[in-house]
């Protein structure tokens, strides 16, 4: 009986074997996002960052690798065109038809408005409030008076309330599990991970902060609503008051003349800002200048580590300062 040479045969062999798909080219825009995808994806893939070390989120000016990236993408996870427009604009014309994800949007993210200092609580979010985002008329307002309210409709720096990280770790399986189901419960497996963990350093956080729950402080600009909220924080104010708003000066008196009325403690510069205005609004006051603070993590290493450090590095950059005898 005449015997195939094996090289023969393991051709036939192969062919016989089904093709695995391949998890799909993933994209996102902030490093937290890129983090929280990457948790879910594991070893099964790498997503893409689009935001360079160090840049501004709200104002990316996108490069031609990153324009290529969108182009091949099978699925971008992003915050929303409320937090980088500049992406919005990009898969309008780069990402027709690829499925995108605004986390923003989904019906599980506990959402707030700026300036909503109301704590909340994190034992189910049933309620997820679709709040009104328009602008104040700004016939009905002064300009100066316009530019201290344009700062009202929703606070898009989601990412720093915990539960948000949970409920978006759920979204990011999922649609993960829809792009490649032969992976699904890897996916799920991971996010589950991922979500334990991130529990286990949330608890951990609202230990240590509950010391200085009562101390007030104030930041460069008003992003810190969720995590100040979660925690129970003491934000009274900000220098500028949204994404791209230049403070008027009523505001800055007004900030300055709540320095002493609240007793506020410590001011805090922000990453890819001019610390100088914040340092002259506390100029000849006892109110201590903090660390600068990262709310996008574009100063750390991208990568599945990142969404724990930027929240741990955030609240050590708080106790340092609000902590002080």
């Amino acid at each position: 009986m005449s015997r195939l040479p094996l090289l023969a045969l393991a051709p036939l062999g192969f062919a016989a074997l089904p093709a695995l798909a391949a998890p799909p080219a993933v994209v996102t825009d902030i490093p937290p996002v890129h983090a929280l995808v990457a948790d879910v994806m594991g070893d099964l893939g790498t997503p893409t960052l689009l935001l360079d070390r160090g840049a501004n989120a709200h104002n990316y000016q996108m490069r031609p690798a990153d324009a290529r990236a969108l182009q091949d993408a099978g699925l971008v996870f992003w915050v929303g065109a409320r937090m980088t427009p500049w992406l919005d604009r990009a898969l309008d014309g780069l990402a027709a038809d690829t499925r995108t994800v605004a986390l923003l949007e989904a019906e599980t993210t506990f959402r707030r408005d700026f300036g909503d200092a109301a704590a909340h609580d994190h034992g189910g979010h049933d309620d997820h409030d679709d709040h009104d985002a328009e602008a104040h008329d700004t016939e009905e307002h002064g300009a100066e008076d316009h530019a201290d309210h344009a700062h009202d409709g929703l606070d898009p720096h989601a990412w720093l309330d915990p539960a948000n990280a949970h409920a978006w770790l759920a979204v990011i399986a999922a649609e993960l599990s829809a792009a490649d189901p032969e992976n699904a419960a890897r996916y799920s497996a991971n996010a589950d991970a991922a979500s334990a963990r991130i529990a286990a350093l949330d608890a951990r956080l609202a230990a240590d902060l509950a010391p200085v729950r009562d101390a007030p402080f104030i930041v460069f600009h008003d992003a810190y609503g969720y995590f100040a909220s979660h925690y129970g924080l003491n934000v009274a104010g900000s220098v500028n008051l949204g994404d791209a708003t230049a403070p008027g000066a009523r505001h800055l008196a007004d900030l300055r003349d709540r320095l002493d009325a609240q007793g506020v403690v410590c001011a805090f510069p922000e990453a890819q800002h001019d610390p100088k205005q914040l340092a002259i609004v506390v100029e000849g006051t006892e109110v201590r200048l903090g660390g600068t603070l990262d709310p996008a993590g574009s100063l750390l290493d991208p990568g599945p580590a990142l969404y724990d450090r930027l929240l741990g590095d955030m609240a050590q950059t708080l106790l340092d300062c609000l902590a002080q005898n």
